[in-house]
């Protein structure tokens, strides 16, 4: 901001070589040519008789005045031509004779074909000339305007320097005079002086509060730079305010005003682009409150896509407003553009939809075990166009969103129960006895293991297959990872051995077994079970060891 003082000094150093009657610049051979004589024939005419008769070398008010029409207007209207002309340089409106039609027929066709010119129709649309008779004056709804706009032009008393500092000398040096110079001078010490008040108030009194109020970390990272941002911006609108009241030459004045134009606009532009920051901060603390991964995920995207809209609509104010660019044909072939731009990135644009659905209807997040085809793995991020999933060989596949919003996604992270299903084959000797005590058994392991759901399991005797009898085990464990199911499977499967062989029940598998007369002196293959008494005390010994013990 300490180069803006530097620049307006170094443009009031510029000496221009066509002279400038206020904000009308115009050749040489016209400025010879010019009279005191009121001529209102053309634009053209009308706009040299008003600007000529007020310049300080022949200063005629009297004369300007006649070129406005004051029809039901009070007022001095010496005194309006004057403020006309000073709204008109203070809203830095650079008017070329070049562009002035000279044409006593002229007609605008932007207004409907009526005979009417007007000077900026963007900045000043209700300053015009408009033909009555055969004269052409600034229109009578134009003079009504003048206060109104003096007023909005020069606002919080700074129309009072424009009578005040011309008092204090008018004589030239560097082509400014004695009164501009000073005010001038008297502007840069209030830059610094306001650029000295804003920091003081900024780093003690802001930062000193939030330090207070034990936001400290926020201050200093998060609110201090938008504060600056804004103190800049503030100083540029007080300069933008009292550079006017200096009334400088024309040619030098429509460059700071473009200065003054980009800066706004730019320092605006920094001012959300910090205050991104402060949203996805916030933002950021109440995903670390939810249970979901995904929400940390989409803060930064939020973060990266509001920094590119803020940039996108800052560049655009800069070059409408700074610039005087007419961004309609921009916008026009921008929205042209981007529909061919759509049909030939069509994929592109589906996975970006595809990640809005995702983080809308959030079918996984991060950290979960997701299967959908042939993706099998753990989701380990999401972005806008691809979702990163670390599949159980530890590579990673980058799978876009549009294939994953199109198909069917098997999440295993949000089980909250994981099932465990098998079949226990038993040998088809084992006594009915036997296999009720053993499936009591397997019951009570199932109830006393902590992991495991107690209202919903099946545990029966299931089938008569080929080789075997066959128990069906169906249960489901309360755990939220798989190594945990794991580690609990083994703890059940294990409590299923050892209670197979305290109660002597042997576990089938497929063979082909050739049964032979008994002979006297040979036993015969199968086994001699005791009563069913003996399985009672032997299933009761097994409860009270083993499970007895795992629950102490």
């Amino acid at each position: 901001m300490k180069r803006i003082p530097c620049f307006l000094l170094f443009s009031l150093l510029f000496f221009t070589l066509n002279p400038a009657f206020a904000q009308l610049i115009i050749d040489e051979q016209q400025a010879e040519g010019l009279s005191e004589e009121v001529n209102l024939t053309t634009p053209y005419h009308t706009t040299l008789t008003f600007f000529f008769n007020l310049e300080k070398n022949h200063f005629q008010p009297d004369i300007s005045a006649k070129t406005l029409d004051i029809r039901g207007v009070e007022g001095d209207p010496e005194d309006l031509a004057i403020k006309l002309k000073q709204i008109l340089e203070g809203k830095g409106v650079i008017i070329r004779t070049s562009e002035i039609p000279n044409d006593p027929v002229y007609v605008d066709s932007t207004a409907g074909g009526e005979p009417r010119f007007y000077f900026d129709a963007a900045k000043v649309p209700s300053i015009y000339l408009e033909k009555r008779g055969n004269q052409w004056k600034f229109s009578a709804f134009s003079v009504s305007r003048i206060e109104r706009l003096h007023d909005e032009t020069y606002p919080f008393g700074t129309d009072k320097l424009l009578n005040i500092l011309p008092k204090i000398g008018t004589d030239e040096y560097l082509g400014l005079q004695t009164w501009q110079l000073t005010g001038l001078f008297l502007l840069i010490i209030l830059t610094f002086l306001a650029h000295l008040i804003f920091t003081f108030l900024v780093d003690r009194g802001l930062i000193y509060l939030l330090k207070r109020l034990g936001y400290g970390y926020i201050g200093e990272n998060y609110l201090l730079p938008i504060a600056k941002i804004t103190s800049f911006y503030l100083i540029v609108v007080l300069l933008s305010l009292f550079v006017r009241v200096l009334q400088l030459p024309a040619e030098i004045w429509s460059w700071v005003i473009i200065v003054f134009n980009t800066l706004k606009p730019f320092l605006i532009t920094v001012i959300f682009y910090k205050i991104v920051d402060v949203v996805a901060a916030y933002f950021q603390h109440l995903a670390t409150k939810t249970e979901s991964t995904l929400d940390d995920q989409l803060v930064p995207l939020i973060r990266k896509t509001l920094k590119a809209l803020v940039i996108l609509v800052g560049t655009l104010f800069i070059l409408r407003d700074g610039l005087n660019f007419d961004i309609i044909p921009f916008l026009t072939g921008l929205s042209i553009g981007g529909v061919a731009i759509a049909l030939a990135a069509q994929d592109t644009i589906k996975n970006f939809f595809g990640s809005i659905m995702i983080f809308i209807d959030k079918p996984f997040q991060v950290g979960d075990w997701v299967t959908s085809g042939d993706i099998d793995g753990t989701v380990e991020e999401v972005g806008f166009r691809s979702t990163r999933i670390r599949t159980f060989r530890n590579s990673v596949m980058y799978v876009p969103n549009g294939k994953i919003a199109d198909s069917v996604v098997d999440n295993h992270g949000l089980r909250k129960y994981r099932r465990f299903f098998t079949t226990l084959t038993i040998t088809y000797d084992t006594p009915p006895e036997l296999i009720e005590k053993f499936v009591e058994g397997l019951r009570e392991i199932v109830i006393s293991h902590p992991d495991t759901r107690k209202d919903l399991y099946h545990v029966y005797f299931n089938n008569l297959s080929s080789y075997s009898q066959d128990i069906m085990f169906y249960i489901f464990f309360e755990l939220p990872t798989w190594g945990e199911e794991l580690r609990a499977r083994h703890e059940i499967l294990v409590q299923t051995v050892k209670l197979a062989n305290s109660l002597g029940v042997r576990f089938a598998f497929p063979t082909q077994t050739l049964h032979m007369e008994t002979f006297p002196e040979k036993k015969g293959l199968i086994p001699e079970y005791p009563e069913s008494k003996a399985y009672e005390a032997k299933l009761n010994k097994f409860l009270k060891e083993e499970l007895g013990r795992k629950a102490d």
